[in-house]
């Protein structure tokens, strides 16, 4: 049976693992940390001793043929606090970049560095958007100049997660102009490498335990060995590049920085899914305790109806973003952009729960007092980083343009085998076998149609 909902042992032990955790060490210094906007240190430290901040937690979370680990994770812990958990996860982000586009060997070199070890804590940074470019990674103007035996990164990078504190950068830049997001290509970037300047820390509306920041890059030297995939790799793609602009070729595989963005989508809907549900509960939660009018608002249609809506709209993103990372973990193509329809869902509904919970405290929900204005700013990020939520309307619409004529759930992979596809339930032969057993009942034995009567029963009624 493909389709099963049910966690593991496993998963349901991250789950409550994680959620004692954002509860017990991430919520109580969460208000504190947003007003200061000072970077969590102390919290990163307990999420390593943890097991929570480990280039091989991450790997193994991604691993999961069910793709149920990750954003499991991801809810629980950013129901905690999304600047807190930004800054756990975030080297996550630039080693998803790294196993896209690494050798084995530079995989196994650089991936220790984004996390560093308990007592010694490292930190990585991806950086791709630019001042020009946000959401337009085909169009970025850092390049990448060859140089005897180094590269030579000159360019700009903007809302760049941990950047100019990191001590590993993944900087995705052009090498060949000409080739579009062909020609682009990632590279190592050690943070104490001279010519990377941090032109200011951002001041930002909403998780602003994180550290976001805009960098430069000038005559910043790094070794060729510092090119992920190396050089046979990239010359490869761009030749294959020009000999689809030719007509000579099929097109070929996106670039590794579109990749990750297609495999890190589920992800970031999964930290939006954390925030709305933190909403939601709250906003459920003061409705029955707060009285007007001699009995709870909770009692109120008004109020009731919009929570409802919440609810539910919680639900549906939360089904698509797993179904969006179970095709993730299974390499299934995303040919109805179903990734992207998972980071719209998650992202549209986190804004509405956390805007909705404000109305419902009312006064209450305006002021510091309570956590919902922040989870108010925070959500907003979710609508505009890891693509804009227009950027994902433009991808879903580009897939329904491209699947005119085309029921638009049959490309999943098919299970079973042929005996399934004789015997499994619908099939013209079960049917008949069923059809056969009712019209001879009163001449076979009792035992004997109880047996066919089960055949045919569902599972848990047997």
């Amino acid at each position: 049976m493909s389709f099963d909902l049910s966690l593991t042992g496993a998963q349901q032990d991250l789950v409550e693992r994680t959620h004692a955790f954002a509860e017990d060490v991430i919520r109580p210094v969460a208000a504190k940390y947003d007003k200061a906007q000072e970077f969590p240190w102390e919290v990163l430290e307990k999420a390593a001793e943890e097991g929570f901040y480990s280039p091989l937690f991450y790997r193994d979370l991604i691993g999961d043929p069910t793709g149920l680990s990750l954003p499991l994770f991801m809810e629980e812990l950013f129901w905690g606090c999304a600047g807190i958990g930004l800054a756990i996860v975030m080297p996550a982000l630039a080693l998803s970049s790294i196993g896209q586009s690494a050798t084995p060997e530079q995989m196994l070199r650089w991936a220790p560095e984004c996390f560093g070890s308990p007592g010694d804590l490292k930190l990585a940074a991806l950086c791709v958007s630019e001042p020009e470019g946000g959401s337009d990674v085909r169009n970025l103007r850092t390049t990448a100049t060859r140089e005897g035996d180094h590269w030579i990164i000159e360019g700009h990078k903007m809302w760049i997660g941990n950047g100019g504190i990191a001590d590993v950068h993944v900087v995705n830049a052009t090498v060949d102009p000409d080739l579009g997001h062909r020609g682009q290509a990632l590279f190592i970037v050690p943070g104490d490498t001279p010519g990377i300047e941090l032109v200011r820390k951002l001041d930002k509306l909403g998780c602003r335990a994180s550290h976001t920041a805009e960098l430069r890059f000038h005559d910043c030297r790094i070794p060729a060995d510092h090119l992920l995939g190396g050089d046979d790799k990239l010359n490869r793609r761009r030749e294959r590049a020009r000999a689809e602009a030719e007509g000579a070729a099929a097109p070929g595989r996106r670039s590794a920085t579109l990749g990750t963005f297609e495999q890190t989508r589920p992800m970031v809907a999964a930290q939006a899914l954390g925030i709305a549900r933190a909403a939601l509960e709250f906003a459920a939660g003061y409705a029955n305790e707060r009285e007007a009018f001699g009995a709870p608002i909770i009692d109120n249609q008004g109020v009731s109806f919009p929570l409802a809506d919440i609810a539910t709209q919680l639900d549906a993103a939360r089904l698509l973003t797993w179904r969006a990372s179970w095709m993730a973990a299974n390499n299934v193509p995303f040919r109805h952009a179903e990734g992207s329809m998972s980071k719209l869902a998650a992202s549209e509904v986190a804004v509405r729960a956390t805007e909705q919970a404000i109305q419902t405290c009312g006064g209450w929900g305006y002021i510091t007092d309570n956590p919902v204005e922040k989870w108010y700013r925070d959500a907003k990020l979710y609508t505009i980083f890891e693509g804009t939520s227009e950027i994902q309307r433009m991808v879903i619409g580009r897939s329904l343009g491209a699947a005119v004529g085309t029921p638009l759930h049959y490309d999943l992979p098919v299970d079973g085998g042929q005996l399934n596809r004789q015997l499994g339930r619908g099939t013209p032969l079960r049917t008949r076998i069923g059809a056969a057993a009712l019209n001879a009942k009163d001449h076979i034995p009792a035992p004997a149609l109880r047996a066919a009567m089960r055949f045919l029963a569902p599972p848990n009624r047997r």
